[in-house]
């Protein structure tokens, strides 16, 4: 159930489309004005875990859909705000039960992030000369980063184009 507006908004994350968890509350609640999306705290020790229900018509109750999400207290940001991210993600993965937001995977743009996962940019089709050392450079991408960079390495080391780094 994904309209040309949630298609608009998707985030291209490694070749597939994904909705952020706004776009399908924001399209849930526009669309369903009888309906209601409500979340439980289901675990409150190590891993915070929430289960969101959304209800598409509260005059139908036996109808509605779950999802289930967990912190991991090992990425920064859930360990700072774990609560807020595992009840979103449940949420979206509720929403998304319903088919809400749903192009290519029932995840969000917002749980591939919280898995680390990031667009990933292709590598074009250039080439690169350092300019220090005169070697040809090959383009990487940093998951650290995010980003795409250009070095060469040889017997003394790495250079990103500015000369060696220093061995530690």
């Amino acid at each position: 159930m994904t309209d040309k507006a949630l298609q608009d908004k998707a985030i291209s994350i490694r070749g597939k489309d994904y909705v952020q968890v706004k776009d399908r509350i924001n399209y849930f609640n526009e669309n369903y004005p009888n309906g209601s999306i409500q979340t439980t705290l289901v675990s409150d020790n190590e891993k915070v875990v929430f289960r969101a229900k959304v209800t598409p018509d509260c005059d139908k109750l036996d109808r509605y859909f779950t999802g289930t999400s967990a912190s991991n207290p090992s990425k920064t940001i859930e360990a700072q705000v774990p609560h807020e991210v595992a009840e979103t993600s449940a949420v979206g993965r509720a929403l998304a039960m319903m088919g809400i937001g749903v192009i290519d995977s029932v995840a969000s743009a917002d749980e591939m992030r919280k898995a680390g996962v990031s667009e990933k940019p292709q590598k074009d089709n250039l080439t690169a000369t350092c300019k220090v050392h005169n070697a040809p450079m090959v383009q990487k991408w940093s998951e650290t980063k995010q980003k795409m960079y250009w070095f060469h390495r040889d017997n003394q080391g790495m250079c990103f184009g500015k000369g060696y780094l220093e061995k530690q």
